[in-house]
């Protein structure tokens, strides 16, 4: 399928394609026209990339699980990739707890018409 059946049907942008194509994500075929075609399996590719993104991976974090996959990536290493991720994020979690504490401190010294609750 030609680049821009590939980004309609997946919800994405042309040039979001050829991104995943140019980091190695997605493949496709040159015809003799010099179009690229993909393969109908990028579909789902494309799909599973968004999702990782979603997630908050990056692109190349994604590269690594999709190569994982093409070797046979068992389900203990997706599991533990998500645990690591999910450590990530708590960690981010109470960083921004913190920041937040600290805000409310300083704007209850600026104001104290304001309770702590701002």
């Amino acid at each position: 399928m030609q680049v821009g059946v590939l980004a309609r049907k997946a919800g994405v942008s042309v040039d979001a394609i050829r991104l995943y194509e140019a980091r190695g994500l997605i493949r496709s075929e040159r015809r003799a026209n010099g179009y690229r075609d993909f393969p109908d399996t990028a579909l789902d590719l494309v799909r599973l990339i968004r999702l990782g993104q979603g997630l908050g991976f990056s692109l190349a974090e994604i590269a690594e699980v999709l190569r994982g996959l093409g070797t046979g990536l068992s389900a203990e290493a997706v599991a533990a990739l998500l645990a690591e991720r999910i450590d990530e994020l708590d960690a981010r979690i109470g960083r921004m707890q913190e920041l937040r504490g600290m805000l409310v401190a300083r704007m209850t010294a600026a104001c104290p018409i304001l309770g702590p609750e701002g």
